[in-house]
């Protein structure tokens, strides 16, 4: 089966670059670079296997066809939607955030 693009949105790398910040102020550079391979991971399987994530908020949040998978053994969520030619991804949270408040803020469009 032929994997699809990933294509992260621009707020969807600032939510990375920010979760990157964050390790390496901590002085967990380890942890920097473990979250980096845990989200290519991820990007590699919704590439592949896009309709494996969860659509648990697509209802709520008005977005059909909104997924998330998570990263391993981080506490993040990469949330996506699937096209035809390409996997949009819209943000990559912290699992512990209000996700809905979160999805919806002003220029995440």
């Amino acid at each position: 089966m032929k994997s699809k693009p990933v294509i992260p949105r621009e707020l969807a790398n600032r939510d990375v670059d920010e979760a990157i910040a964050y390790y390496l102020s901590e002085g967990a550079d380890q942890a920097a670079l473990s979250f980096i391979d845990a989200l290519e991971r991820a990007y590699t399987h919704i590439g592949r296997h896009p309709a494996s994530g969860s659509p648990r908020y697509a209802h709520g949040l008005n977005l059909p066809g909104l997924r998330f998978w998570p990263l391993s053994r981080f506490p993040h969520l990469v949330f996506y939607i699937e096209h035809t030619d390409h996997v949009d991804v819209w943000r990559v949270l912290h699992g512990k955030r209000d996700i809905p408040a979160w999805m919806h803020e002003p220029d995440a469009h």
